[in-house]
């Protein structure tokens, strides 16, 4: 997949990183790392797109949002961070962003 569109992007990172438990997500040739975050074991990868630096961030569910509601529900989510601000979440292959 290249060139992908921003929408696109996500969808793959969110498939690659929770639906395949990837340990490495692939777009466009380049490769960067899934971990999981320290404290709660969530996946998270850091990539970039467009010259800007993304990072994917599997939902906790234990917070009080909506989201984590979907997640504790057995839904797949993940938010989508770009200079500490979200921008965007997936929730089952489903993209939202924000401020749009």
């Amino acid at each position: 997949m290249t060139n992908s569109s921003f929408e696109e992007t996500l969808i793959e990172v969110w498939h690659q990183a929770l639906v395949e438990n990837a340990t490495v997500v692939e777009l466009d040739g380049s490769r960067y790392p899934a971990r999981r975050t320290p404290k709660r074991g969530l996946r998270q990868v850091d990539f970039v797109f467009d010259g800007s630096e993304i990072r994917g961030l599997e939902q906790n569910p234990e917070t009080k949002s909506e989201w984590a509601k979907l997640a504790r529900s057995g839904k797949k989510v993940m938010q989508f961070l770009s200079e500490e601000r979200y921008v965007a979440v997936v929730v089952d292959g489903k993209v939202k962003l924000y401020g749009t």
